[in-house]
């Protein structure tokens, strides 16, 4: 049954050589297996892939998202490797210095090296 199966997220890559050196590189993450399509990275207790297609960075809504403890501590470490911040002014999500706060969350989103749009977020108490 689905319920019991591991769930990979796959991101799409225009590049995959040069989506897998963000991955690594900017990131820091360390990858579980690769082949020519497609790399598995492993996060936290989980695993996602990144797969070469010319459709990659195309969709304006957030691909992937990672649950972290500290978002300023996080951010700061992304901004050090060159990361930046997207900030947003639209009907329900304002940004301010890259951080979306609502409903118990705090979020901030950035681009990979294909132009999808990825996020940092944190549960806060109250």
């Amino acid at each position: 049954m689905l319920a019991d199966a591991p769930l990979l997220a796959v991101i799409p890559a225009g590049d995959l050589d040069r989506a897998k050196r963000y991955y690594t590189d900017t990131l820091g993450l360390k990858i579980a297996r690769e082949s020519d399509e497609e790399v598995v990275f492993d996060s936290g207790n989980t695993q996602f892939g990144i797969y070469h297609t010319p459709y990659g960075g195309q969709a304006a809504h957030t691909l992937a998202s990672w649950k972290v403890a500290d978002l300023d501590a996080e951010m700061a470490d992304l901004r050090s490797r060159g990361v930046v911040f997207e900030e947003y002014d639209l009907p329900g999500l304002k940004t301010v210095d890259g951080v979306a706060e609502a409903d118990g969350m705090r979020a901030a989103w950035f681009k990979d090296s294909e132009g999808n749009v990825l996020c940092v977020n944190q549960l806060v108490d109250g």
